[in-house]
């Protein structure tokens, strides 16, 4: 797509370039029947030359490609209703990159927004640092069966992970009778104290069509959040209970990647038996749970948690998260690639495949690994 646009952005350049080498008589253009002045021509020059500008920005891959392309747009725009009778075929072009710079300023608009929550997210870590918060409780205060896993895991009463940031390759189905997997790439912040995570993903539904979607905890509510070709709404949701519920169970199930989350003050554990326990998750007026299920030598098998599928669900629906393969990364052994299902009277639909490729612990505040 990149490529075809910067075809269309050379394409459009030279086409005012003919415009001003017959303004100065360099050349005779019979498809031009009108005369230009040579002020004119100035301004198809100016023209060409903003298209090109927009071109090499748009190929060394600039975020702000999308904006000389706009003022490149207008310029042109002009002269082809001055010159309407012969040049108003250009519009067409005109409008193709418009509509190109539009995307793309969907795409900038969406980094900012991420870039900023996630900034204000890491900075409450260091603020409460400083404010000695670190409340949490030690490997002895959990069940057996979650000390067990905490130890298989690398995790100690000494390293507390205060916050993570990674990176996911996933494979994701809209509604059950889907057959084809969607291919999306996805980052992944959180903070433990406060407990606070910030998703965004990035999704082609073919060549020419893509969603980008964010999810975020924060204070205890959560928000939706998907835009198709990062400029059309598709879902905003925020301050509705169902959906700060869900967020918080997530975060819940989520600890997985950084399991000293365990421990934490906001989060009760209740013995079940030698292979499963009961977590309890509370924040801002707001209590849910889970089950972690485990193997005999320790390792976390699977999450279970009632949980709405859709905002006008009446009752919730089971939710189980699969490990399909655990990896040690950075001394921590973690499920690296999981299964995520919702248990349906129809039956099991089983709609995200993840692989995690990229984590990392405790990184300073204001660092911003990367954005979409």
């Amino acid at each position: 797509m990149r490529i075809l646009v910067a075809i269309l952005l050379v394409t459009h350049a030279l086409i005012h370039v003919l415009g001003f080498l017959k303004a100065f008589k360099i050349i005779e253009l019979n498809l031009l029947s009108s005369s230009i002045s040579k002020i004119y021509g100035i301004y198809w020059l100016i023209a060409a030359i903003f298209f090109l500008i927009t071109t090499f920005l748009l190929l060394f891959k600039s975020n702000y490609w999308w904006l000389f392309g706009f003022l490149s747009v207008l310029i042109s725009q002009i002269i082809i209703i001055v010159f309407w009778k012969e040049a108003k075929f250009g519009t067409m072009l005109n409008l193709i990159i418009w509509l190109a710079c539009m995307f793309a300023y969907g795409n900038f608009s969406f980094s900012k927004q991420v870039k900023e929550e996630v900034v204000q997210m890491l900075s409450k870590v260091e603020l409460n640092k400083k404010k000695e918060l670190m409340r949490v409780n030690s490997i002895e205060d959990v069940p057996i069966p979650v000390q067990n896993w905490l130890r298989n895991c690398g995790v100690n009463n000494t390293f507390k992970i205060k916050s993570v940031y990674l990176k996911q390759k996933i494979l994701m189905k809209l509604k059950p009778q889907q057959k084809k997997w969607y291919k999306a790439t996805a980052q992944q912040y959180f903070t433990t104290y406060p407990a606070a995570f910030n998703w965004s993903v990035a999704m082609n539904i073919n060549s020419i069509i893509s969603m980008k979607g964010r999810d975020k905890l924060e204070n205890g509510n959560g928000e939706m959040m998907i835009k198709m070709g990062s400029i059309i709404p598709i879902v905003n949701v925020k301050n509705n209970k169902k959906v700060n519920e869900a967020t918080l169970q997530r975060f819940l199930a989520e600890i997985v990647w950084f399991p000293s989350a365990a421990l934490s003050s906001y989060i009760s554990w209740e013995y079940i038996d030698d292979g499963s326990a009961k977590a309890t998750i509370s924040m801002n007026n707001i209590t849910t749970s889970g089950t972690f299920f485990f193997s005999e030598n320790g390792e976390f098998k699977k999450f279970s948690t009632l949980r709405y599928k859709d905002l006008n669900d009446v009752q919730p629906k089971e939710w189980e998260v699969e490990v399909i393969k655990n990896k040690v990364f950075n001394k921590i052994k973690i499920p690296e690639e999981i299964h995520v299902t919702w248990k349906l009277e129809d039956g099991d639909f089983t709609w995200l495949q993840l692989k995690i490729t990229e984590i990392y612990y405790n990184i300073p505040a204001g660092t911003i690994i990367n954005t979409y």
